[in-house]
């Protein structure tokens, strides 16, 4: 056999060789893929209230990719535009009082006590509190996937509205009151926040009375959230929470 036929025959084998190691790298092969959605401009607006506005308060946007601080006008009113992946963790600060919500799309999420109550039932399923929640959910992926499916977010605000009803003995006309808009100083859901405070679910400060945050939590820590086998807590590995605990009645 010649040299040059000896050279034809090594570059042809070891194309055949390159070609398969080729077609398993396209097809995603030996890597493991992120579970944190694709940045995109969002929108998400509403309004931070406690029963009277938190005007001017100081609105900040943390997300799983992105964030952004804007501030509420007098009414409590607040608007942001920016590129991000979701979800989104939502604080409100004005004052001494700060409260927090969370975002699972673009749209209207308000900001009270009734949305900090939500994220103490949900991280209460998580196994922690609302301040290891917010703490962790920059890089716990379990905690960003839970608050991204909005089956758990609006599970976890239906047993709210169904504790504090039980509790406070007390008709909430606004179930839904984590994206329902709403105007300080009109019916609805400004009067269901009115209502709390005299109640004492809301303390003198506008956060989520005590007796309210144990309830809630005591209740939540009852519906665990299963963890998916893959998740981790840097950003990265399963794609999905297992099933949601159901809402629960009061404890």
């Amino acid at each position: 056999m010649s040299t040059r036929q000896q050279h034809v025959i090594r570059s042809v084998s070891a194309g055949l060789l390159i070609a398969p190691v080729a077609l398993f790298a396209g097809c995603g092969g030996g890597g493991g893929g992120s579970s944190t959605s694709s940045v995109s401009m969002v929108s998400i607006a509403g309004t931070a209230a406690t029963g009277k506005a938190l005007a001017n308060a100081t609105i900040s946007i943390n997300c799983a990719r992105g964030s952004m601080s804007v501030t509420a006008d007098a009414s409590g009113n607040y608007h942001a535009a920016f590129s991000a992946a979701m979800p989104c963790m939502i604080a409100a600060t004005s004052g001494g009082t700060t409260l927090h919500s969370a975002a699972f799309a673009g749209g209207t999420f308000n900001v009270t006590p009734e949305t900090d109550l939500m994220l103490s039932y949900l991280a209460a399923q998580l196994g922690t509190n609302e301040s290891g929640l917010i703490a962790g959910f920059a890089t716990n992926t379990q905690f960003q996937q839970t608050l991204q499916n909005q089956t758990n977010v609006l599970t976890a605000q239906a047993a709210v509205v169904q504790n504090l009803q039980q509790k406070y003995s007390v008709t909430l006309s606004t179930a839904n009151f984590l994206t329902t808009a709403f105007t300080v100083g009109q019916p609805g859901e400004d009067s269901d926040l009115e209502a709390l405070l005299s109640l004492g679910a809301i303390d003198a400060n506008g956060e989520p009375d005590a007796a309210a945050v144990s309830l809630i939590a005591t209740t939540g820590a009852a519906h665990p959230i299963a963890t998916s086998p893959n998740t981790g807590t840097n950003g990265t590995g399963g794609t999905g929470v297992g099933g949601t605990g159901s809402m629960g009645g009061m404890m």
